[in-house]
């Protein structure tokens, strides 16, 4: 049949297929370009159903950092076009059991493209988790473990101890604030105190569901395609990333409150939020020049309630700054990583809690954050890499568990760490570029594999970039013991319609909890954060309406809408230039905040695009 049109404004994509060569480790370097400096579409208004099939949006978010460390793989240089892509590998295995809604061709939007590139292997039986093996903060030693009952015992109860001490859960000023409304998988600590919500849920549903648009914020103007990520909503503000800066604006109105101005571009930012409304960011020293760059070599903590940037630091490997890939927050500890390594610093007072070590033969590429800190750490060398699961210390860095990932796995994103999900692309088997074929879910105080969840890639259309942004995972969401995963788009039941569902799996067994919920015909459903037990999920829109935000309950799968926006055409053609495939979305309390995550040329005078879009109910 006949395909609707693609969705607009989609992120540039990620260059570099292959495996690397090997070299010798050197020093960080700046590298050129701040952001995606490739040909960026503008936003186009969906038409009315087509004549003919559309080219299918192309995945990748994130982008390529600096390649410091000897085992990592080289992408091209920031302005190259990436070579060409390997062919896929045959997948791993079959579904646990019958995966509901496999389309008989792949889904809209999802072509069959090769993976991130990495030679395909069957894996082979997971090994069994290894409990504190790298203790002693963020040591990155070679350590000969002896095999003795004894000493197995002791490291058993060490880790427990670990674990207890420094779990903070009893600390309420250094818990984490879940990401209000994130496009993240981070479900955060269940929350089941809320009232007068959905079932339990803290989210109520207005007496009057019809949106309207409350403010818009215009495209920053540039030369180039940069980098605009990071949104954050608190009680008195929300904020979003410009160009070398961070504004602040009134939720309601739009207005701004403040502008905290950087020396350079932002490059990553984290989705998390204390409970005192402090976020951690990563920018450049200074503007680039065009396509250059001065390197992502800051990390700053920002207070969202006044905009002031309370401290920022860089780290050197001899004579030059690290460059990061990614930041995160989890409790009172900003956490960044990259291919030389990882640190962490007190979001606080800056201080710093560890950093990479020159003699490291493992280092950490990134970090997960929120209620736990997680560690994605890879050892060995690439196409014999093993990936390291490690649930540590945000304070100390000492591993409280670990989970030991099959060799040959290069990359693996980080869903959730409370509850525990890792996913990646065994064997490069999905296929379709998304970066995920299964899904893992860990026991986070013992390391243990609880199971593992097959996800094919013309099946379900979660995607992650576990390259070089371990926390960029879109259309998954992990809480209330289960996994909630958007199938493809597949044929619905009118003319050139399309559709999808929402499917939760249980995160013990693996198996489908038999809960499902329907987009409905021309819709699409993508599931955005928890709301205590329930689902909050994005529902794109048809051509001919506007995309509402909706309530899934956690028992029942009842479907409750909360908001639905405007469908006159051109609110209709803003709203679909910010899809949760590729854009920030943030929902709380009947307002609705949808953000590009790139600004980038204006291809005319008259061409109208928009960094933030707001929409808000009445009732």
């Amino acid at each position: 049949m006949t395909q609707p049109p693609p969705p607009p404004n989609q992120p540039p994509q990620q260059g570099g297929f292959g495996p690397p060569q090997d070299q010798a480790p050197q020093p960080p370097q700046p590298q050129p370009g701040y952001g995606y400096p490739q040909t960026h579409q503008p936003p186009q208004a969906p038409p009315a159903p087509p004549a003919q099939a559309p080219q299918p949006p192309q995945p990748g978010y994130g982008y390529p950092g600096a390649q410091q460390n000897p085992y990592a793989p080289q992408p091209p240089a920031y302005g190259q076009p990436p070579t060409a892509p390997m062919q896929p590998q045959p997948g791993y295995g079959q579904p646990v059991q019958p995966a509901y809604g496999q389309p008989t061709q792949p889904g809209y939007g999802q072509p069959a493209q090769p993976g991130y590139g990495y030679p395909g292997q069957p894996p082979t039986v997971p090994m069994q988790p290894q409990q504190g093996q790298s203790g002693g903060g963020r040591s990155n030693s070679t350590v000969i473990i002896v095999v003795a009952a004894v000493v197995a015992i002791v490291l058993i109860v060490v880790a427990g101890i670990w674990y207890s001490s420094s779990s903070g859960g009893d600390d309420k000023k250094h818990e984490t604030a879940g990401s209000t409304g994130g496009t993240g998988g981070t479900g955060g600590k269940d929350d089941k105190g809320g009232s007068g919500g959905t079932g339990g849920g803290k989210e109520k549903v207005p007496a009057n569901t019809a949106a309207d648009v409350l403010f818009q914020v215009p495209m920053p103007k540039t030369d180039d395609t940069v980098v605009t990520s990071g949104s954050w909503l608190t009680d008195k503000v929300y904020a979003k990333s410009g160009i070398a800066e961070i504004v602040g604006y009134d939720p309601a109105k739009g207005t701004k409150l403040w502008t905290s101005k950087l020396p350079g571009p932002v490059c990553a930012a984290s989705e998390h939020v204390t409970t005192d409304n402090r976020t951690a960011i990563v920018f450049q020293p200074k503007m680039p020049a065009k396509d250059s760059s001065a390197g992502c070599s800051k990390v700053g903590a920002i207070d969202l309630d006044t905009g002031k940037l309370l401290w920022s630091k860089s780290v050197n490997s001899g004579d030059s700054p690290i460059t990061w890939d990614n930041v995160t927050v989890a409790q009172h500890t900003a956490a960044v990583g990259s291919t030389y390594g990882g640190a962490a610093f007190d979001m606080d007072s800056g201080k710093l809690l560890w950093q990479p070590k020159p003699d490291d033969t493992c280092y950490d590429a990134g970090y997960g954050g929120g209620a736990k800190l997680v560690a994605v750490r890879k050892c060995g060398e690439y196409d014999n890499r093993q990936l390291h699961i490690q649930n540590i210390d945000p304070k100390t860095g000492k591993v409280i568990s670990e989970y030991k990932m099959t060799r040959g796995i290069e990359y693996a994103s980080i869903v959730s760490t409370d509850p525990l999900v890792v996913a990646a692309d065994v064997g490069d088997s999905a296929g379709d570029g998304s970066g995920v074929s299964d899904y893992f879910s860990i026991d986070a105080k013992t390391g243990k594999l609880l199971t593992r969840i097959s996800a094919p890639g013309d099946t379900y259309a979660g995607h992650c970039d576990g390259i070089t942004r371990m926390e960029d995972c879109r259309q998954i969401v992990a809480g209330n013991g289960k996994l909630y995963l958007s199938t493809e788009d597949h044929d619905g039941t009118g003319d050139y319609s399309e559709t999808n569902e929402i499917i939760a799996f249980d995160l013990t067994t693996g198996k489908q909890t038999g809960q499902r919920a329907e987009a409905g015909d021309g819709y699409s459903l993508s599931p955005l954060r928890m709301d205590g037990p329930n689902l909050i999920a994005y529902k794109r829109p048809p051509y001919d309406k506007g995309g509402q935000i909706v309530s899934i309950d956690g028992g029942s799968f009842k479907v409750t809408k909360l908001l639905e926006n405007p469908a006159q055409e051109s609110v209709r053609d803003v709203e679909t230039s910010m899809l949760p495939e590729y854009s920030e979305i943030l929902y709380t309390q009947g307002r609705l905040y949808m953000s590009a995550a790139y600004a980038h040329k204006s291809d005319g005078p008259d061409e109208k695009e928009y960094l933030v879009a707001a929409f808000g109910t009445s009732g």
